[in-house]
């Protein structure tokens, strides 16, 4: 981060103000944990932070301290709308184009005079905020925020709450450490957490173990729909609403199934693919490993994007007509990509 981005929020910062913190839509654990470690950061120096999530958060999450304290917009615009306009600043963590956080929550933050400050990891950030802490070879927004902490010169300001909080989002994004973007840095960095007290053999059962049976059947359901184009070294599954409704789906009961296609031997790419009436769209999760930039795929076709090993996009056609979409594709492209 620039030296005299730094300098200008440390002034913005010295004296209490009322600041609004916002995740992305479909808030995931690196984005409720950064924003709510911002959030019991800030409440420190007698700031009056809001946490405002787009939409409901998973429930999996609701363990994490401060969360009962989480304003979600679709719940309660005006209220929320208020807040935001009365916010003296505003930060945006873990996602980098107001465009995700939905429509009418996009159209409150585009009409804003404030400051904007944005602490990011994803590829390509647009230009709305003010000062841009953006750098996508971190493998979580929570490993940022710790480092956005130390350049304040406040590092001792970070205690077992903040850090859980922390932890949490670097555990989630980083797939349990597996991912490319955990560096030696990252594990000095838990090294710490842990020697301040965070819980780290609790959190994981708090995230992965506590699943409802419905959870498991709709698991079972997913798997049962794999497809794997085994010459083209991909996979994808599916998931409509009819068989989400079959399983009482909650939201958070898909997290993490799309990586089970990259579990099957040989298989570099994969996704899933779910249906959500109420929206008109099909979601769509990619995950690939190695080198096939699945960002640069969810960007070129299904008007999404993310990082190289792990992004989003969507489909407003029907479930067959997406899947036929994503099978050309991968026919034509991922053969010699591989193979490269």
């Amino acid at each position: 981060m620039k030296i005299q981005d730094i300098q200008a929020i440390k002034l913005l910062l010295a004296t209490p103000k009322k600041i609004a913190i916002i995740p992305h839509r479909g808030p995931d654990g690196d984005a409720m944990g950064s924003t709510l470690a911002l959030y019991h950061f800030l409440l420190k120096f007698n700031h009056e932070p809001v946490v405002i999530t787009p939409n409901e958060f998973p429930d999996f999450l609701a363990w994490l301290p401060g969360s009962e304290t989480v304003k979600v917009f679709e719940k309660d615009k005006d209220n929320c709308t208020q807040i935001l306009n009365e916010a003296d600043l505003i930060f945006t963590l873990d996602f980098n184009a107001l465009h995700r956080v939905g429509d009418e929550m996009e159209k409150v933050l585009a009409s804003l005079s404030q400051t904007f400050i944005m602490i990011d990891h994803h590829q390509k950030p647009d230009d709305y905020a003010t000062y841009v802490y953006s750098d996508t070879a971190f493998g979580s927004t929570c490993e940022m925020i710790y480092n956005f902490i130390s350049f304040l010169d406040q590092k001792q300001a970070i205690d077992v709450t903040i850090g859980t909080c922390i932890y949490t989002g670097i555990l989630t994004d980083s797939g349990s450490f597996k991912f490319p973007g955990t560096t030696g840095n990252t594990h000095r960095i838990v090294a710490e957490l842990i020697d301040l007290g965070v819980p780290n053999t609790q959190i994981p059962s708090l995230l992965f173990d506590n699943s409802s049976y419905s959870r498991l059947q709709l698991l079972g359901r997913a798997l049962q729909n794999m497809k794997v184009l085994e010459e083209h070294k991909a996979s994808y599954t599916t998931l409509t609403q009819d068989e989400l409704d079959h399983f009482n789906y909650i939201k958070g009961d898909t997290e993490g199934i799309v990586n089970y296609g990259l579990s099957i031997k040989g298989i570099h790419l994969t996704a899933i693919f779910i249906e959500n009436k109420e929206e008109k769209i099909i979601k769509i999760s990619f995950r690939s490993q190695g080198d096939f930039d699945v960002n640069q795929f969810a960007r070129n076709y299904f008007n999404g994007g993310g990082h190289r090993n792990a992004a989003g996009g969507k489909s407003t056609v029907s479930m067959e007509e997406t899947i036929k979409k994503f099978e050309t594709i991968v026919t034509q492209l991922t053969y010699t990509e591989h193979e490269s």
